[in-house]
């Protein structure tokens, strides 16, 4: 059963989502070489508190962090650490927030310095993918027709659509029905309707779409250790078409 937001629903999600496009914006502005991983992590986690909200991922199943930082090969749920990013990596910050029992979700990549220019392709298909995703967030549209439109855009640019991680419903829950697959059929799974909200989020890589999970038990990495891409953005269905909440 995906849940239909009411007015005041709508209205509280949005709020949601404006203050973690706030925060993911100062974030992606301060991601730069030299750094270390685990310095984002602190500081949006400074930030979503700042604004009277609560991290979204911090303690859900068991995750050890505030944002999920994920670099060159790892497609998600990368672990801040240590690690010390630099000129020529590429960087997907994936942050979400709890304001007032409302959720929000968004994710962005990065490229730090000068990259690769098939890289730099790879980021720029991946955002164009979320875009088309969500002109099909349209009442009465199905489903599908979200998830064919990622897909169909990734592979004519000659690369894949991550299987294993898909996007979600969302609203008083971090993940809520449906599950949003970036590959599949157009034109089945359920209607969409005005007041439904998705996390709709593509996941692409350069190589192999096949993922495996590292020792840590979370974070995801390429087969082939090519580069991935992931772009994120929490959108409600209305009567007059979508509406990114996380703008």
């Amino acid at each position: 059963m995906i849940p239909i937001k009411a007015k005041e629903e709508l209205r509280m999600l949005k709020t949601s989502g404006e203050i973690l496009g706030g925060v993911m914006k100062k974030v992606r502005d301060y991601t730069r070489p030299g750094i270390t991983t685990l310095e984002i992590d602190a500081l949006s986690e400074e930030l979503i508190i700042k604004a009277g909200a609560i991290p979204a991922f911090k303690g859900y199943r068991g995750f050890p962090a505030t944002a999920c930082v994920s670099v060159n090969e790892e497609i998600v749920h990368g672990i801040p650490s240590e690690r010390i990013l630099k000129s020529g990596d590429i960087v997907s910050l994936d942050l979400g927030l709890n304001y007032r029992g409302y959720f929000s979700d968004i994710a962005v990549t990065l490229a730090l310095g000068e990259v690769d220019p098939k890289i730099k392709q790879l980021i720029l298909v991946a955002k164009q993918a979320l875009a088309q995703g969500i002109k099909q967030a349209r009442p009465e549209n199905s489903l599908s027709d979200i998830s064919h439109s990622i897909q169909e855009h990734v592979e004519k640019h000659g690369f894949s659509v991550v299987r294993q991680f898909v996007g979600h419903g969302i609203g008083r829950q971090l993940h809520e029905e449906p599950e949003i697959p970036n590959f599949g059929r157009p034109g089945t799974g359920p209607k969409l309707k005005s007041g439904m909200v998705l996390a709709i989020e593509p996941m692409i890589n350069m190589g192999t779409w096949e993922a495996e999970i590292l020792d840590n038990g979370w974070t995801a990495v390429t087969k082939d250790r090519l580069p991935s891409a992931h772009f994120e953005h929490t959108v409600a269905i209305t009567d007059s078409g979508p509406e990114i909440l996380t703008s």
